[in-house]
């Protein structure tokens, strides 16, 4: 893909994101078979199964959201293309990228320094950092839910939104976790998957 347009309706981006996201495609398919940073059998439709899969979360951060906290970040989905898309659309969003292997934090770093994105690393597991007190907090295929909620109590502002991307089985986890804890939740069906949907989280606290 190249020059500015729409990665999803209602989300245009100038030539000059594209540019970013495109290094930033060549720069993973480059470094993925050394670190497997996504699973070779998508490389084919990369766009849709990663970047616009991504993207689509940026439509639901609130407006007021100032830090946005992705955890498990891998290879940079959805964090990475978050604070890309930020640089340009929402430039009073920070965007901190949590992420326990070194290898992968030194192709994130990496991705940033190219492509001149402003965005924060962190090598270390979400469970054992100091409270980040997230205004957003994502994560994409890190962990059942339940497990999310544990973190994303940890990370997120009170008045926080927890932003995650499930598959079909997202009915039996959202029941898993109410045992433990109390949420508002809105699901969104993806735009890239029939069988997946983003959750959107508030109001978190235990039962």
């Amino acid at each position: 893909m190249t020059g500015g347009g729409a990665l999803l309706p209602d989300l245009d981006v100038s030539r000059e994101t594209w540019g970013r996201l495109e290094l930033y495609d060549s720069m993973l398919r480059k470094w993925n078979p050394a670190i497997n940073l996504v699973s070779r059998t998508t490389l084919d439709d990369i766009w849709a199964r990663h970047f616009l899969d991504s993207a689509q979360l940026f439509m639901l951060a609130p407006n007021a959201a100032r830090l946005w906290a992705d955890l498990g970040a891998g290879g940079g989905f959805p964090g990475l293309v978050i604070a890309i898309l930020a640089q340009e659309l929402r430039p009073g969003l920070s965007v901190t990228l949590v992420e326990s292997d070194q290898r992968k934090c030194t192709f994130l770093r990496e991705v940033a320094r190219q492509t001149g994105t402003p965005v924060t690393v962190l090598t270390q597991r979400a469970e054992d950092l100091p409270p980040l007190h997230a205004d957003i907090v994502s994560a994409r295929a890190l962990a059942p839910l339940r497990d999310l909620l544990h973190l994303a109590e940890r990370h997120l502002t009170p008045a926080g939104t927890a932003l995650f991307l499930k598959g079909a089985n997202h009915d039996a986890e959202l029941s898993d976790a109410l045992e433990t804890f109390r949420f508002t939740f809105q699901k969104r069906a993806s735009q890239t998957d029939p069988q997946a949907v983003i959750l959107s989280i508030g109001d978190l606290a235990r039962e």
